[in-house]
């Protein structure tokens, strides 16, 4: 329990570090460190990665709602196009969330390898999004949001990934893309942990401690330094050279992505 603590507190600190160094969502380094965390203690392969995403989940709800206060008070948060997105994001989530108990772990394994080896591409090329010329939509905001939710649920993340292009995509300045991003994280988080709570409440072979699919000690370990570490990261972003950074972890992306392939 000690040990499982110890490293899920580092993790919740590299994670926010490098969250607020890049501006990437912690479960890129939460879920792939859990993963192999949970293997080591023993817990059941079948439902491995499920409690992996599902920890993960839960702890963004508290990043999410500490960078959507902060965006708010700089006054770039859109609210109402925040709150446009919910209804699509939280009905992704719980159809995601329904699907990855459905999938075997090694598939959800490997949806998530593809998720990583996207994201280390986009990394590699300092691919930004550009600003688009999409019109508002209703309906191409369901189904934005829908997918978002969907994506986020089988991986573990905040969504910020997926919803920021969109945002740019539909002529919102890169700073206010951000900031609704951070608004949108938190019905993902909320909408992921409850869900994975619910489906998980009588699942066989959890470990002790779980609450549904989310096992408690990593989660309270990742919380407890995750917030701290994200500020840290975000002071740091001024002083390190970000952008060339990112070329480099976007190699231990690609080693996380082809090590769930071919283990």
């Amino acid at each position: 329990m000690i040990e499982i603590i110890v490293i899920s507190m580092l993790t919740g600190f590299f994670a926010g570090f490098l969250g607020g160094l890049f501006g990437i969502g912690g479960g890129l380094i939460i879920v792939p460190v859990l993963l192999v965390l949970f293997k080591h203690q023993g817990f059941e392969q079948e439902i491995i990665m499920i409690i992996a995403v599902a920890t993960s989940l839960a702890s963004v709800i508290f990043t999410a709602i500490a960078s959507s206060l902060a965006h708010h008070r700089l006054g770039t948060l859109n609210w109402d196009k925040a709150l446009q997105m919910v209804p699509g994001i939280v009905i992704g989530v719980l159809s995601g969330a329904m699907l990855a108990e459905l999938l075997a772990s090694n598939w959800l394994e490997t949806v998530y390898a593809i998720f990583l080896i996207m994201v280390g591409l986009q990394m590699a090329f300092q691919l930004e999004p550009k600003q688009g010329s999409v019109k508002k939509s209703g309906v191409l905001d369901f189904v934005a949001s829908w997918v978002i939710g969907l994506v986020s649920s089988l991986v573990g993340i905040g969504g910020g990934s997926l919803t920021v292009p969109y945002l740019v995509s539909c002529r919102y300045p890169m700073r206010n893309a951000v900031a609704i991003s951070s608004a949108c994280g938190i019905p993902i988080a909320l909408a992921g942990a409850l869900s994975y709570l619910v489906l998980g409440w009588k699942a066989e072979g959890l470990p002790a401690w779980s609450l549904g699919y989310i096992y408690l000690p990593a989660f309270v370990g990742i919380v407890l330094l995750s917030m701290p570490a994200a500020r840290l990261g975000a002071k740091w972003a001024y002083k390190l050279p970000a952008k060339h950074l990112k070329r480099y972890f976007s190699l231990l992306i690609f080693f996380m992505a082809a090590k769930l392939l071919f283990q």
